[in-house]
Order: C-alpha cells, then structure tokens, then sequence
C-alpha cells in the first residue's frame, strides 16, 4: 500500500477507516459521492480542502481492494 502516499489509516481517525491525508474524509465517503452521480469537481467544491489527486487515489485504492484474486488450495 506504499504507492498510496495519501491514504492514511489510523485507529484514532474515523476507526481505522482508510482516510484521505489522516483528515475524516474516508475513502468510503468519496467512492459514495461519485456513486451518487458526483462528479470530482463536484467534490472538490464541496471539500475544498481535497485535491484532484486525492479522489484520483481514492479509486486506485479501492480498485486494488477489489482486485479478484483466487487461490488454488491443495487437496487434503
């Protein structure tokens, strides 16, 4: 998770959740905004504290979660 400079997560900040920057802007929060129809730029007004490359990050981190991967057990 190196490569994710602005995901942060901490138990002392919103639970642990994945967060932007340590501030309470979840990652959560972000993917469901644009799930709603928001657009970035949308976001960006709203949370003007954000920057392009925080809801960028954001996606790519919730892309890598959601990577499939299966795994071939060996038989007993």
């Amino acid at each position: 998770m190196s490569h994710y400079s602005r995901i942060t997560q901490n138990p002392s900040i919103m639970g642990g959740k994945a967060c932007i920057r340590g501030m309470r802007v979840t990652v959560s929060m972000i993917l469901g905004q644009l799930a709603s129809g928001k657009t970035a730029k949308d976001i960006l007004v709203d949370y003007p504290y954000l920057e392009e490359e925080d809801i960028t990050q954001a996606l790519q981190y919730a892309a890598w979660l959601a990577e499939e991967r299966e795994y071939v057990l060996a038989e007993a």
